[in-house]
């Protein structure tokens, strides 16, 4: 199956994501939380998030489209499935909790990874997400490495795929210039959550700065 994007790309991920951010971290661990059942990591790519999701006593398994991150993944002891977000390969209601980090950016269709989400949870299980914000990264926000004031261009309106020529990628050795990104409005973002009839219970933006670069939810099946 694959991902092309990320081809040959494992090793620079790997070095340039080698944890979550103190925001992320904390974020992940105060809206998830221990637990003991089973938790799905979508979008795990090397596993960073997962790991956590273990530590804090969840029987996690990740699921990512490239081969290349899931092989960093295991040899962290990681527990991995290759498959699409888009068509989890599980069972209805096999998952206890779900989490997912910085993918609404990544996969061609949110609304679709989301559903599937959905599918694959128990009746009452959560599903913490976690990601850029939308009104404040994208194709149209200058706002490298999430610092300072962000400089707004045109183009925040359509939700849509974007590469590095789009004027909110400011960093030519970054990610989002390898790789390209998908940016999706709020209300997009957010209806991809209730359009699968989950129930956002906690919204959170994320730090203390002025422009928050991160978001943070809990939705529940």
């Amino acid at each position: 199956m694959g991902d092309v994007r990320y081809e040959g790309l494992a090793a620079w991920y790997d070095g340039w994501r080698p944890e979550l951010s103190p925001d992320e971290l904390a974020a992940l661990m105060r809206l998830l939380g221990a637990g003991d059942g089973s938790c799905l990591d979508v979008g795990c790519g090397t596993g960073v998030a997962t790991a956590v999701v273990a530590e804090l006593g969840w029987s996690a398994v990740g699921v990512d489209v490239s081969a290349e991150l899931l092989a960093l993944a295991q040899e962290r002891g990681i527990e991995v499935v290759e498959g699409s977000a888009h068509s989890l390969p599980f069972e209805d209601a096999s998952f206890d909790a779900a989490t997912s980090v910085w993918t609404h950016t990544d996969v061609g269709d949110f609304r679709a990874t989301v559903a599937e989400v959905a599918r694959v949870l128990r009746p009452g299980a959560p599903f913490v997400y976690i990601g850029g914000h939308p009104c404040f990264v994208g194709p149209h926000s200058l706002f490298v490495h999430g610092e300072g004031t962000p400089t707004f261009h045109p183009g925040y309106r359509p939700s849509r795929r974007y590469d590095e020529t789009a004027p909110g990628v400011g960093d030519p050795e970054g990610l989002r210039a390898r790789v390209g990104a998908r940016h999706l409005t709020l209300r997009d973002f957010i209806t991809a959550f209730t359009g699968a009839g989950l129930r956002i219970e906690r919204f959170e933006e994320l730090g203390d700065r002025d422009y928050p670069y991160l978001v943070a939810l809990r939705a529940r099946r």
